[in-house]
């Protein structure tokens, strides 16, 4: 079977089951860090047509834990791709005015602190002093690998982060919607994960979790180099009582990649969507890779409406 048929069979297999699911609620997740490129557009492409193919409702939820990282210009540049890509959404913010007054992350600081006490009340955090530079020279690799456990620092001293601590067995097994199993030994890729900075604001791996929960998100698609952190918030979703998260359809695609096999970065210059839409360039390129990771046959324009039309009559 070629690469085609066999992504056109996949893509058959996951909406049978994502049309299976009761209120489906798939999400668009971008972070104001950068200009989105080309892989965030495909990604972007992809949830929009599978979720609204199986009749499911779609969120904007930007991202914006990194205050620091987060500029005027980047935020604009969210809702100007999504304009350009020519998508819609249900609910989330109209424009950067309302994203900052009523939907950005720090409004909803509450939740992540009432988790992170869960969780330390439960014994599944520990405090760690240790820097980026220290967890590198003890293991090249970069893989956190429990130096503080023992250590019993206490919680509310300055400049410690809060570390999961993974279970002995940190291998996790995720069923994509398309029926594929993808394993993950979190041990061996990840570590005893930060979920509270030292500067005492949640981490990325908390604030995903406690967010999709808020918003009864059922279907997550992501690139496949965040597998590791679909299964960190798999396992730590496990130890949140109220948290659906576990029982969300997954998706994980390929990656768009640059001239020289690497993966695109959010300055990366002519890739960026921003510069194609500044030359005047149509998306059709971009639907063209959500195309090819769907099967489409030759014959469907890559074009929203060809696309969605193709997905509904399967």
């Amino acid at each position: 079977m070629d690469a085609i048929s066999e992504n056109s069979r996949l893509t058959t297999q996951a909406l049978g089951r994502l049309r299976q699911i009761a209120d489906l609620r798939g999400r668009l997740a971008p972070t104001p860090s950068g200009w989105l490129h080309a892989g965030n557009g495909a990604s972007f492409a992809l949830t929009w047509l599978l979720t609204r193919a199986a009749d499911g409702t779609l969120l904007l939820r930007i991202d914006d834990l990194d205050q620091q990282r987060r500029r005027p210009e980047y935020l604009e540049d969210i809702f100007r791709t999504i304009d350009w890509l020519g998508l819609d959404y249900d609910f989330g913010p109209t424009g950067p005015d309302d994203f900052l007054q009523h939907w950005s992350q720090p409004h909803r600081r509450e939740a992540y602190t009432a988790a992170l006490a869960s969780l330390w009340e439960a014994g599944r955090l520990y405090a760690c002093d240790c820097s980026r530079s220290q967890v590198k020279e003890r293991n090249p690799d970069g893989i956190y690998r429990g130096y503080c456990r023992a250590r019993e620092l206490s919680k509310s001293q300055a400049n410690v982060a809060w570390r999961y601590r993974l279970p002995p067995d940190a291998g996790v097994a995720i069923e994509e919607a398309t029926g594929r199993v993808e394993t993950v030994d979190l041990a061996e890729t990840m570590g005893d994960f930060v979920l509270r900075r030292k500067n005492g604001r949640a981490a990325y791996q908390l604030a995903s979790v406690v967010d999709d929960d808020r918003y009864g998100i059922n279907f997550i698609v992501r690139g496949a180099d965040l597998l590791p952190s679909t299964a960190a918030q798999y396992v730590l979703a496990g130890d949140l009582p109220e948290s659906t998260f576990r029982r969300a359809a997954f998706y994980h695609h390929p990656l768009v990649l640059d001239e020289a096999a690497e993966k695109l970065s959010k300055s990366a210059g002519a890739r960026s969507l921003r510069s194609w839409r500044s030359a005047g360039k149509s998306s059709a390129e971009v639907f063209a890779t959500a195309k090819s990771w769907l099967g489409a046959p030759a014959e469907v324009a890559p074009e929203p409406a060809a696309l969605l039309a193709w997905l509904r009559a399967r």
